[in-house]
């Protein structure tokens, strides 16, 4: 459906995304960033579902993460425990301050299902630290692209800065739901940033 040229509006109680798809096609060439042995990326094969939804809403929540936070157990449970959904999270003084969520459920393609830290992190060089772990993880298993994407509702800094990681804008789409702070996914001071109508 092609969507007419100038403003369309929505209805009270949605939301809306411009969404930028990015793709890599090789590996990234440079030098590493710094690291740090207090920022630790710990792998969990098969998550419990209360943890991994808690992870998810810590990092997410300002950005509006909703889609896992609205699956069933059963549906949620099935995603994050096949052998193809890497699932990470990273650890910064032993405490759990960001998310890696690899899927390689549709090879020879990777996605950068999910990657984020908490909003206290951000600046301090620890997110180009989790994009170089997640790309070394994803280009191990030899794909032909590896991909990712981010949407208005996110950091300002998010798109240049997978740019930045050598990713290249291949798509735009328009993204359009219901607001999950009105019925209770995430809490109503959620994304400040983006106003309840």
């Amino acid at each position: 459906m092609e969507i007419p040229d100038g403003y369309t509006d929505l209805r009270p109680g949605k939301i809306a995304s411009i969404v930028t798809y990015l793709e890599m096609s090789a590996p990234a060439a440079g030098k590493r960033g710094p690291t740090n042995p207090a920022w630790v990326l710990r792998s969990y094969p098969k998550p419990d579902v209360d943890w991994y939804r808690k992870l998810f809403r810590l990092v997410g929540q300002e950005w509006l993460w909703f889609s896992r936070l609205q699956m069933t157990d059963e549906v949620l449970r099935q995603t994050i425990h096949d052998p193809r959904v890497d699932i990470f999270s990273l650890e910064v003084d032993g405490k759990e301050k960001g998310i890696l969520e690899l899927d390689r459920r549709e090879m020879p393609e990777i996605e950068l299902a999910f990657i984020g830290l908490t909003t206290d992190l951000l600046g301090q060089g620890v997110g180009r630290f989790l994009i170089e772990e997640a790309l070394e993880r994803a280009w191990a298993h030899k794909p032909t692209r590896v991909l990712v994407h981010t949407c208005t509702l996110d950091h300002h800094r998010a798109l240049p800065f997978y740019i930045k990681a050598g990713f290249v804008p291949y798509k735009r789409a328009i993204e359009v739901s219901d607001d999950p702070r009105l019925d209770g996914t995430l809490s109503a001071d959620a994304a400040a940033h983006c106003p309840i109508i």
